[in-house]
C-alpha cells in the first residue's frame, strides 16, 4: 500500500472514464448526504420543538442511506481510503502483500458481481410488481438500481486495480 494521492497513481483504475464515473457517483452520494442531513435535522426539529413528527421520515432516511453508501464505495476503492488492517504486512513481505491484494480484490470483484446481479433482479421484480414503501409509497426499484450501479462500478474499479497490480507484480514501490 502506498501513501501517494490518487491523482499521482498511474494505471487503469485512474483512467479518464473511470475518474469521470466515480466523480459522478460521488456527486450523487454527496447529494444523498445533504438530503440525509437535512431530513434528519428537520425531523428532529419537527418532533422535539413542534411535537409534530414527520411521518415516513425513517423510510426516506433508510432509502437515502442505501444511495449514500453504495455510491460512495467506488470512490473509497479507487482512492484506497477504505479501512485496512495491515497487521501482517511486515511479516509477509512484498510477495505476501501481492498475493493478499490479488486475493482480496478477486474475491471482492466476485462478490460485488453477485450483488450487482441480485440487485438487478430485485430491480426488475420491484418494477414489475410495483413494490413501494409502506407509508410514503416510494418505489423501491430506483434504489435497487443505485445499489447495482454502485456495486458494478466498485467491481470495475477493483478489477482494474487487480490488472494494475498484476502488471506491476512485486515491484509496486511499497
Amino acid at each position: 500500500m502506498t501513501d501517494a494521492p490518487a491523482a499521482e497513481k498511474p494505471g487503469l483504475a485512474h483512467s479518464a472514464i473511470v475518474e469521470w464515473a466515480v466523480r459522478m457517483l460521488t456527486s450523487l452520494s454527496s447529494l444523498a448526504l445533504v438530503v440525509l442531513l437535512l431530513g434528519t435535522f428537520v425531523g428532529v426539529i419537527m418532533r422535539y420543538v413542534f411535537s409534530a413528527p414527520i411521518l415516513g421520515s425513517n423510510e426516506v432516511i433508510q432509502l437515502v442511506s442505501v444511495a449514500l453508501v453504495m455510491l460512495a464505495m467506488p470512490t473509497a476503492a479507487q482512492n484506497e481510503i477504505h479501512v485496512r488492517v495491515d497487521v501482517f504486512d511486515r511479516h509477509i513481505g512484498a510477495w505476501g502483500r501481492l498475493v493478499g491484494d490479488i486475493l482480496s480484490r478477486g474475491i471482492a470483484v466476485y462478490l460485488l458481481t453477485l450483488l450487482t446481479w441480485r440487485a438487478w433482479l430485485k430491480l426488475r421484480d420491484a418494477a414489475e410488481f410495483g413494490d413501494v414503501t409502506n407509508m410514503l409509497r416510494i418505489p423501491f426499484w430506483p434504489f435497487y438500481g443505485l445499489l447495482a450501479l454502485g456495486a458494478v462500478l466498485y467491481a470495475i474499479v477493483l478489477g482494474l486495480q487487480l490488472i494494475d497490480i498484476a502488471r506491476a507484480g512485486g515491484n509496486r514501490g511499497e
